[in-house]
């Protein structure tokens, strides 16, 4: 067995699939694309869903790819143990509908003994397998000649996620020598148990069945392999490293970090766990970054806060001070940039990302250290436990790490609840492991739209009507030949000019005609194998296949489609132009009314920065640029400089929409033939959808004629209201804005006058009472608010007075009452106010010292201010 690096076992596992008539599948963005139900990416298949559930026929069923991951639903192991990662690539081999057990087996088998490739002794390979799996069993033991005490059963061997594809799997084990079965237990000494001798390097799994919405498993239409092998792991037995960390994917991390840190890998288990931590994190926030996701408070920007304040929290126990972890992207970018290059090209935006969130989170650790204080004062008061609720909120809600509030509470002779505190983080993992349950699930396969194979050529490019042969009537998921009961139905015809609902552009929307028979298009949307499927409804006739139909797109929604469409690509440009390269679109929707462009940038625009864009869109339509399309190999596009829309998959060969050389990107979409055509650009508003992602909402032509004239007609009204002409407006308003700035400024002035006469009376009426002066008393104030400030200016020239006052607005009262806090073991604000406020029908309540209320019968106030001697004059 030769040593090799990690990156050299990544390319070594492409190569050998490739060589097996595999398709090399890109690894995807670790953001889902159109897959809400995921939060990350989390494992190779999850990117060829669409393939096994039969929504997308790849070109190639067989398929090859090494996919970066991310989980984090056992984070608090990450730096503990030898394996567990937040971020990982897993290599696998998938087959959708060809080959399936022998031959993934064989592969498997070849790929890890074959000396050309990994070259393991076949002696040192075990096998698990389903207990009811005999096909699987007598592959390993006759086809590949394993031993049948090399061959173990287990039964957790099923791999099923719900709803979707599912069936046993079989995973294959190394052994790596007694010197690696340190303290594990006797009974766990096998292939499968929980020991670090045998080493699971290989997960096979046979996906042969249905499982139904009713809980019920049938055999799947087409069956298919699914593999996976972690990259990190491989790398860990074939350069014989003790843990996935002292492997060549982590060590210029580590060595980095020594730098920063001044302390050393491999001599203490306490630093050695900090080092282990942040190597971790740094890779998962670096990619996870580069792939279009921000810190944030939610969802997966609430993962990445999560890790980088988990990784400086461990940077104190390596006596780091400062942010740090931003100075390590270039060392991950280097050490994966041969494979993965986004993270090179970005490194400048994720480093300013992390730096900022570092910086930030520094200063959220002394506010939770205030928090903390709060808590072992109460602590110390009662039982000197603080409650596992309230370490876990401080540690869920406010980011302060649980590990820091039980050294706190250490140091200051107090325990943690920690039972407690386990029990609601394993809550929160329940509801997290709940979430994805319900959300990895596939669609259960369909055969119908999957076996269509007859191609369908889209015209749309070109033409908005065409003479089409009908090839297929689809009705509630089965082919028809002949229909005429009126209704949805789908139907594929052998050429179509309707555009399919793709890159953010909306399907077109017309009619399909022949004799009496007339159907309305009401959407378009891809077959597996490609061709567009149009909903429609039959409003008259019928149809048959066969037969040749008129399919007419909508002339107006398509020409303001278009519009929108090829102005959206000047805005993608412009918006580099003026705000970075950084700059990358994060989704769109291309609308006959409207266009919505949403991109990565951190900050909201200005007004400055949108007039600018929207200024460089104009030129553009202006200039009357040439819209050129042409298609071209995927090598030649990016060397002509175009732009890939983010996360998305292209071909071979790719079509190319070239604005004048301003914009290039890659599209599937249609555009108009000369950028005067859009005639308008207005953007219409701005903001922000989530962390780090903004969105422009604009409209062209005759909407952003329309968005004028609605601003015009407003002007009008405006310059109606105030008497004046539409180009006087602006000086009218700020001689009204003067006006009433000097209004507000005069009922001040009169507000102050009013309260120093109230204050002057009320002196006057001060009454002592048992040697104290008590003030009861009505004022004129317009609300409580204004009543609290007269009581401030009473009480700031009355300081030792028992203190009450009431003002009468609109048949409702409003009272306020303090008390010295020298006299509030005897007089006490809040009994005084309940007495008041049950005096004038309301209610009320406080502090000993301070306290507030209302009431709504103003006729009893002189009774609640009598009330408040009475009661002075019976506590003292």
């Amino acid at each position: 067995m030769k040593k090799r690096t990690g990156n050299e076992l990544r390319d070594l596992f492409l190569e050998y699939f490739s060589n097996m008539d595999h398709m090399v599948e890109p690894s995807a963005p670790l953001v889902p694309i159109d897959d809400d139900s995921l939060l990350w990416i989390n494992s190779g298949v999850a990117t060829l869903k669409k393939y096994f559930d039969g929504r997308v026929t790849p070109e190639n069923p067989k398929i090859v790819n090494a996919q970066k991951a991310i989980r984090t639903n056992d984070i608090e192991n990450v730096g503990f143990t030898a394996r567990h990662h937040t971020f990982f690539e897993m290599l696998g081999n998938f087959s959708i509908g060809d080959y399936f057990k022998k031959e993934a087996v064989e592969y498997a088998w070849d790929f890890l003994t074959n000396k050309d490739y990994i070259g393991f002794d076949p002696d040192l390979l075990y096998v698990t397998i389903h207990p009811e799996d005999e096909d699987a069993f007598k592959i390993w033991n006759e086809t590949i000649g394993l031993s049948p005490e090399r061959i173990i059963r287990i039964e957790g061997n099923f791999w099923d996620i719900g709803e979707g594809p599912c069936g046993p799997n079989s995973e294959i084990f190394y052994d790596r020598g007694p010197s690696y079965e340190l303290d594990s237990p006797a009974e766990e000494l096998y292939p499968g148990g929980e020991n670090e001798r045998y080493l699971e390097i290989w997960n096979l799994v046979f996906s042969e069945f249905n499982h139904n919405k009713d809980g019920s498993y049938t055999p799947l239409p087409k069956k298919n392999i699914d593999t996976g092998m972690g990259l990190e792991r491989l790398a860990s037995v074939i350069q014989d490293a003790p843990t996935n960390f002292d492997t060549d994917l982590f060590t210029p991390i580590l060595a980095s970090l020594e730098k920063i840190s001044g302390k050393k890998y491999g001599e203490d288990d306490q630093v050695d766990t900090a080092f282990k931590v942040i190597s971790d994190h740094i890779r998962t926030v670096s990619f996870a970054v580069a792939d279009g996701a921000l810190p944030s408070n939610e969802g997966r920007g609430y993962v990445l806060r999560r890790l980088i304040r988990r990784a400086v929290r461990f940077s104190k126990d390596l006596n780091i001070k400062r942010a740090f972890m931003y100075e390590l992207v270039d060392t991950v970018a280097h050490v994966m940039g041969g494979f993965y290059s986004n993270v090179e090209e970005r490194k400048d935006f994720i480093k300013e990302v992390i730096k900022k969130e570092e910086e930030r989170f520094l200063v959220t650790l002394d506010e939770g250290i205030r928090i903390y204080e709060g808590l072992r004062d109460a602590a110390k008061k009662k039982d000197s436990v603080i409650n596992g609720e309230d370490a876990f909120r401080l540690y869920d809600t406010y980011g302060f790490p649980y590990e820091l509030t039980k050294e706190y509470a250490e140091i200051d002779g107090l325990e943690v609840d920690e039972e407690g505190f386990i029990r609601e983080m394993e809550q929160q993992r329940e509801r997290a492991r709940s979430a994805r349950k319900s959300g990895e699930s596939m669609q259960v396969q369909s055969e119908t739209l999957a076996n269509i194979t007859a191609p369908s050529e889209f015209t749309g490019y070109h033409t908005k009507k065409e003479e089409a042969v009908l090839s297929y009537i689809i009705k509630e998921d089965n082919a028809l030949d002949s229909l005429s009961e009126t209704g949805t139905v789908e139907l594929i015809f052998d050429r179509t000019p309707f555009y399919a609902i793709s890159g953010g552009q909306v399907a077109d929307k017309g009619t399909i005609e022949s004799g009496e028979t007339k159907l309305e298009v009401t959407s378009v949307y891809k077959a597996p194998n490609g061709q567009n499927v149009h909903v429609a409804k039959l409003i008259s006739g019928s149809i048959s296949t066969g037969e040749t139909y008129t399919l007419t797109v909508s002339r107006e929604d398509r020409n303001f489609i278009i519009k929108n469409h090829t102005a959206t690509h000047l805005l993608h440009q412009a918006l580099k132009d003026t705000l970075g390269d950084h700059v990358n679109q994060a989704g769109s929707l291309v609308e006959k009314e409207r266009l919505r462009f949403d991109f990565s940038h951190l900050e909201g625009l200005s007004n400055a920065e949108l007039k600018t864009i929207e200024e460089i869109v104009n030129e553009k339509i202006y200039e009357s640029l040439g819209v050129r399309i042409s298609e071209m190999p995927i090598e030649d596009a990016k060397a002509k400089g175009a732009m890939a829309l983010f996360g998305e998959k292209y071909g071979n060969i790719v079509r190319v929409v070239d604005i004048d050389e301003y914009s290039v990107e890659l599209c599937g979409g249609i555009h108009v033939r000369n950028t005067s055509e859009i005639g308008l650009f207005k953007i219409v508003s701005e903001s922000g959808i989530g962390a780090g992602v903004r969105r422009i909402e604009a409209v062209t032509s005759k909407f952003a004629v329309a968005t004028y004239k609605e601003k015009e007609d407003k002007l009008v009204e405006i310059a109606d209201t105030l008497k004046v002409k539409e180009n006087q407006v602006t000086k009218k308003l700020n001689a009204v804005l003067e006006e009433s700035k000097a209004l507000k400024e005069e009922n001040k002035s009169l507000k102050v006058s009013r309260q120093d006469e109230n204050i002057a009376n009320i002196n006057e009426l001060a009454e002592t009472i048992s040697g104290v002066r008590v003030i009861s008393s009505e004022v004129s104030a317009d609300n409580a608010k204004e009543l609290r400030e007269i009581m401030d200016n009473v009480k700031s020239k009355a300081q030792d007075a028992i203190i009450a006052l009431a003002a009468v607005n609109e048949d409702k009262v409003s009272l306020v009452v303090t008390v010295p806090k020298e006299l509030t073991d005897k007089v006490k604000a809040g009994e005084i106010m309940k007495g008041m406020a049950g005096a004038v029908d309301g209610k009320g309540g406080g502090r000993p010292d301070m306290a507030q209320g209302g009431g709504t019968n103003p006729a009893n106030l002189t009774i609640a201010l009598q009330f408040v001697k009475s009661h002075v004059k019976s506590s003292l």
